[in-house]
C-alpha cells in the first residue's frame, strides 16, 4: 500500500495517502525522503529544500509560498504555507481544447417525458411559492403518501424562507429558482402552493415559468380556498394520476445530465474522488451526455486549469465574466475574496485556496468546456458546462439540480447526509470515512488511494453505479427522505 503520492514531476511536495510516523521512509519519485515529524493523512510532506518565499508545488502548480525554510521531510501546511493570490486577474485565452473521441451510449431505465425529455425519477413535488406555506406543504405530503403507488417513485416538498420582503435581484433569483424546479424532469408532477398576498404573486411566476402543461403542473391559493389542505388533496389525487401514466424505458445515456460537487473536503479530494469523478464526466461526454461543474470561489486559483479548454473565444469570455463577476460579489460586500479553505478543509490537509481549487476542479476531467451558464439557468449545449454558483453545498447541488441535473456526484473527505431534490450520489475520498458512515456514502474512491483501483477504473466503477441510480436504484440520502433546497440570497429582507 502506497504510504504518499507525487501527483506532478515537478512537485516540491508528496501527498500522505495514509498517515507518516515521524522517521519513516517515503519514496518521492526518484528518491526517498525521510519524514521529519509527523504527517496527517492527506497532509503534504516537502521532498526537497523549500526557502523562505518560495512556491510549494502540487499539481504541478503553485498553491502558495513557504513563510520559513523547510527541509526535506517537513509538514507543509497553513503554519509555513500561504496564499499567493489577490484581487482580480486579467484572463487570455490560450485554446487548448482536445475534443474526447466519440463512444456509443450505454441505456439506463428512465421515463420519457411527453415533452420528449428524460427523467431518472418519477416523483410528485409541491413548491411553495412563499416561506409562509412551508407547513401545509409539509402536512400535505405528510398526509398523501397513499398516492405514492405504482410507477410514483414519491412525494416531496422542499420548503424555503423567501418569497416574500424580498427585493430587486434577490426576488428575481427565487422567482428563477422556484420556477426551474418546476419544469425539472424528476417531477413527473407538480403543485406549486402560494398562499395569496405574498410579492412573489401568482401572476409573476407564471410569467416566468412560461408554457407549461397544465395536467402536469397544478396551482393552489391557501388564502382563496376554505381548507387548503382537503383542496390540496383533490389536486394532488389528479396529479398522481397523471404522474402515474409514466414507465420506465431504456434511454441512452447521452441524455444524462449530472452535477459535480464536492463539499467537507480533505487532502485526499483532489488525489481520489474528484479525479474519479473527473474520469466519469469525460466517460459521459464522450457518450454524448453532460456534466455541470460549479463553486465558483473553488475555482479561485485554478482557472488555469479550465479557462483555456473553453470550446472557443465566446464561451472562454463568459468564464471570465463569470470568475470575476464573483470577485465583485464578495468585494461589494467587503469581504476577502480568498477566505478559503475552511477549518475541516484544512483539519482534513488543503492549505490554501490553490490547493483547494486545484482539487477541486480536477472533477472536470479534461473535456472541452462547451458552455457557461447562470445561476437557475438550463444545460441546453451537450459536454461539460460551468455553473455560476458559490462553493456552499446545499445552495450550490441546489442551483445544480434548478440547471437540469438529473443527479449529483458529490465528494467528500468528511462527510456529509444532505441530499438535494436531485439524487446526491456521495463519494468518500478515503476508505476509513467511507467504512465510518456507510449510512452516507455511496461510492469509495478511497479504494485508489489503497492501491486497489486506478482512477480509470474508478471512473468506469462511478460510471456503472450512475447508470444504476439513473434506472431507479436509490442513493443513501433517498433511503433517508434527505431532501431540500437553498436559494441564493444577496439582498435586504424588508
Amino acid at each position: 500500500m502506497p504510504l504518499a503520492i507525487q501527483i506532478h514531476p515537478d512537485d516540491n511536495v508528496v501527498v500522505a495517502l495514509h498517515p507518516i510516523a515521524k522517521g519513516m521512509a517515503v519514496p518521492a519519485g526518484s528518491t526517498t525522503v525521510t519524514a521529519a515529524e509527523d504527517i496527517p493523512q492527506g497532509h503534504k510532506m516537502a521532498i526537497a529544500p523549500i526557502h523562505k518565499g518560495e512556491n510549494v508545488i502540487k499539481y504541478g502548480f503553485p498553491i502558495g509560498y513557504a513563510t520559513a525554510d523547510a527541509a526535506p521531510g517537513a509538514w507543509m501546511h497553513t503554519h509555513n504555507v500561504h496564499t499567493n493570490l489577490s484581487g482580480e486577474i486579467e484572463y487570455a485565452y490560450h485554446p487548448n481544447v482536445h475534443p474526447l473521441a466519440p463512444v456509443p451510449p450505454e441505456t439506463f431505465l428512465g421515463y420519457r417525458r411527453k415533452d420528449g425529455r428524460a427523467a431518472i425519477r418519477n416523483e410528485i413535488w409541491i413548491i411553495p411559492t412563499v416561506g409562509c406555506v412551508n407547513d401545509c406543504a409539509k402536512a400535505l405530503v405528510r398526509d398523501n403518501q397513499d398516492l405514492v403507488t405504482g410507477s410514483i417513485d414519491g412525494l416531496y416538498t422542499f420548503t424555503h424562507p423567501f418569497g416574500c420582503s424580498q427585493t430587486g435581484h434577490d426576488h428575481a433569483q427565487t422567482r428563477k429558482l422556484l420556477a426551474a424546479l418546476v419544469r425539472h424532469p424528476n417531477a413527473g408532477a407538480v403543485l406549486v402552493l402560494s398562499l395569496g398576498c405574498e410579492n412573489l404573486t401568482h401572476d409573476q411566476f407564471l410569467a416566468e415559468l412560461g408554457d407549461y402543461d397544465p395536467d402536469r403542473v397544478k396551482f393552489l391559493t391557501c388564502q382563496d380556498v376554505e381548507d387548503e389542505l382537503a383542496a390540496g388533496r383533490e389536486l394532488l389525487k389528479e396529479l398522481a394520476a397523471y404522474a402515474g401514466q409514466f414507465r420506465r424505458e431504456p434511454i441512452p445515456a447521452s441524455e444524462l445530465v449530472v452535477g459535480m460537487k464536492c463539499g467537507g473536503s480533505d487532502g485526499l479530494s483532489g488525489i481520489t474522488a474528484n479525479p474519479t469523478i473527473g474520469r466519469f464526466s469525460d466517460m459521459l461526454c464522450a457518450r454524448g451526455g453532460s456534466t455541470v461543474l460549479t463553486e465558483v470561489p473553488e475555482m479561485f486559483g485554478a482557472e488555469g486549469f479550465l479557462m483555456d479548454r473553453c470550446q472557443n473565444e465566446q464561451v472562454f469570455q463568459k468564464a471570465v465574466a463569470m470568475i470575476n463577476g464573483f470577485k465583485d460579489y464578495f468585494i461589494r460586500h467587503n469581504e476577502v475574496v480568498y477566505d478559503n479553505p475552511s477549518p475541516g478543509n484544512k483539519q482534513g490537509g488543503i492549505t490554501t485556496l490553490e490547493d483547494k481549487s486545484c482539487g477541486c476542479v480536477q472533477k472536470g476531467g479534461s473535456a472541452p468546456i462547451m458552455d457557461v451558464i447562470g445561476y437557475g439557468d438550463p444545460v441546453v449545449t451537450r459536454g461539460l458546462n460551468m455553473l455560476y454558483g458559490p462553493g456552499n453545498d446545499l445552495v450550490s447541488a441546489t442551483a445544480l439540480t434548478a440547471a437540469g441535473a438529473h443527479l449529483i456526484l458529490f465528494s467528500t473527505g468528511r462527510g456529509t447526509p444532505f441530499g438535494a431534490p436531485a439524487p446526491t450520489l456521495k463519494i468518500a475520498t478515503n476508505s476509513q470515512l467511507a467504512a465510518k458512515k456507510a449510512n452516507w456514502i455511496d461510492f469509495n474512491a478511497g479504494v485508489v488511494a489503497d492501491g486497489q483501483r486506478t482512477l480509470d477504473e474508478a471512473g468506469a466503477d462511478l460510471y456503472d453505479l450512475v447508470l444504476e441510480v439513473a434506472s431507479g436504484k436509490q442513493t443513501c440520502a433517498e433511503r433517508k427522505g434527505f431532501r431540500e433546497i437553498s436559494i441564493f440570497k444577496d439582498g435586504v429582507v424588508l
